[in-house]
């Protein structure tokens, strides 16, 4: 239909609006987006594309196939935040076309823009398209990759006869391959997931699935022989170490705090319940609940009624597998269960689709929705008259000195950057009453909407001074060593941004700039040290090294040759 196709330009268009312009309007924010940007910068200065590196040696973390999608995109446009984040602009653009597509499909037009304005509208969701992480394509990947198997099941209850072994096993295959791509994004974690979903649908069906391990069996394969064409090739040139070095980051991810990233026990139910508002509250009473069709009615004549309630049932399992398997892994870290947006878009967008069509409208939704975006938008009210009072801070922090110096930094704070929070607190009011009043889809743009210029406005307004505090004085440090024959280097904490923000040469031996030799030893050229003010190790006794100076709680220290 002429409307359906003009709705992907404007659905590509929307993603357009919102994700692209102003990517590059703030630095990288270290560790992550630092760490991939940095890779695919030294990818085009030493033309090694097999293997990733970080300071010019070996990356064991991550495989590199989101690292080629920045570096592709730095050598089309140059080395910038810009070109860094561009790459998840574009899976952003891709899950809204996907979003409304399948959401058109599966359930009606209403439901495609619904499941489209929930990504757009919801925090987390949104950001994570304007970011440099890895994310962003590696739960695409994951997703697809399940959406293959999903189709391919439906398929299957249907006739075969007379069919080809691809037209019967394309989705299958496709999903595989697309999982194969999860694979080379960030690891067998994508294939973990995937599995365990799969695993817990056969369960949930009551272990009658037909022919469920022989599928299983074909994905698989299909999955790891995509991601063999890397992780075999790098083996065969280099033997070993990577595989070995990125299992050891895996177990050590599982088992330990890594990098002092813990967290509590319910670390993600928060992250996902306020950072995924307002769809997160949507979602609630969709999170749970009995909708698994039998494999009998799925050959019915209602066949798009019983795929909507089956479904409902993977995006149940999906969120669980993510929210349970995140929850116990003892890194926490605010993008590992970024997976469980797509469940969450999903069951919240069927929420109000049931409301608009059933006049189904669960109580908890009104007094969670005022309760948490009055929270978050007055929170973000706050932050200009907290930025401009900043003592009233201080007091919270009197054991961190070297947070407390952060604060001092010069920041020009404007009632006017109180807007953002005031415009999501309207929207939700707004949104509460239409939705009270029986007229849901009037509730619902007014919610997302005002996520969407939430989001977007306190990005526009308020990310800069945010980052002038954590890390603006340092990364100009860095930058003014753009060029110069010198070497710069971080002690007592870790961090890339000195990699990337000076723009460093490639090194021929890599002894030579550790720190043993640029402390101790004869580097030949002039060294800059920066540590934190609580953390200066034996910098100020080493030889020939002096203090520059110390600013917003950083200490510079320079070594002649």
């Amino acid at each position: 239909m002429p409307f359906l196709r003009s709705d992907y330009f404007r659905v590509a268009l929307l993603g357009a609006v919102f994700f692209i312009p102003f990517l590059g309007g703030v630095h990288l924010f270290d560790w992550d987006e630092i760490n991939f940007a940095e890779c695919a910068r030294e990818m085009l200065l030493t033309g090694d594309f097999l293997r990733p590196q970080i300071d010019f040696e070996p990356f064991y973390e991550k495989p590199p196939l989101f690292i080629w999608l920045q570096a592709l995109s730095m050598q089309v446009f140059g080395v910038s935040e810009w070109a860094a984040r561009l790459p998840n602009a574009v899976a952003g653009i891709l899950v809204l076309l996907l979003s409304y597509h399948l959401g058109t499909r599966i359930h009606d037009r209403i439901f495609g823009w619904l499941w489209v304005l929930a990504w757009l509208g919801s925090i987390l969701p949104h950001l994570y398209f304007r970011s440099g992480i890895i994310d962003p394509w590696f739960n695409l990947f994951i997703f697809l990759g399940l959406w293959g198997f999903i189709e391919f099941r439906w398929l299957f209850f249907k006739r075969f006869e007379g069919r080809s072994f691809w037209q019967r096993y394309r989705y299958l295959l496709l999903g595989g391959w697309a999982l194969g791509l999860g694979i080379l994004t960030k690891g067998p974690v994508a294939y973990l997931i995937a599995s365990l979903v799969l695993v817990f649908y056969w369960i949930r069906s009551r272990l009658r699935n037909h022919s469920f391990w022989l599928h299983f069996l074909i994905f698989s394969a299909a999955a790891f022989s995509i991601s063999v064409l890397w992780f075999g090739v790098e083996t065969l040139l280099h033997g070993p170490a990577f595989i070995r070095e990125f299992v050891a980051y895996q177990i050590r991810l599982l088992t330990t705090p890594d990098s002092g990233h813990g967290g509590f026990l319910g670390y993600h139910v928060v992250v996902l319940l306020l950072g995924c508002f307002p769809i997160s509250v949507f979602a609630l009473p969709n999170l749970w609940g009995d909708h698994q069709p039998q494999d009998e009615i799925l050959e019915s004549t209602t066949l798009r009624t019983c795929q909507r309630a089956d479904l409902t049932t993977w995006m149940q399992l999906l969120f669980w597998v993510v929210l349970v398997l995140f929850s116990l892994v003892r890194t926490k870290i605010v993008h590992y269960s970024s997976l469980a947006y797509y469940p969450l878009t999903y069951l919240g967008a069927y929420t109000i689709w049931r409301a608009i069509h059933w006049e189904v409208r669960p109580i908890i939704i009104p007094i969670f929705l005022v309760g948490l975006g009055i929270l978050i938008g007055g929170a973000q009210v706050l932050l200009p008259f907290l930025g401009q009072n900043i003592h009233l801070i201080k007091p919270l922090l009197a054991k961190d000195p070297f947070a407390l110096a952060r604060l001092d930094v010069e920041v020009s704070w404007h009632a006017y950057q109180a807007l953002p929070g005031a415009i999501l607190v309207v929207g939700i009011l707004m949104g509460v009453y239409w939705w009270q009043v029986k007229r849901p889809w009037a509730s619902a743009q007014a919610v997302f909407s005002a996520g969407a210029l939430f989001i977007s406005l306190t990005l526009l307004l308020c990310i800069r001074n945010i980052e002038r505090y954590t890390q603006g004085s340092t990364i100009d440090f860095y930058k003014s060593k753009i060029g110069k024959d010198c070497f710069v280097k971080t002690v007592g904490f870790k961090s890339y941004a000195h990699l990337f923000y000076t723009q460093k040469p490639p090194v021929s031996d890599p002894a030579v700039d550790e720190y043993p030799n640029l402390a101790y030893g004869k580097p030949g050229k002039t060294v800059y040290f920066v540590a934190k003010m609580n953390r200066l190790e034996d910098l100020p006794t080493l030889p020939d090294c002096r203090e520059l100076y110390r600013k917003d709680g950083m200490v510079y220290f320079v070594r002649q040759p």
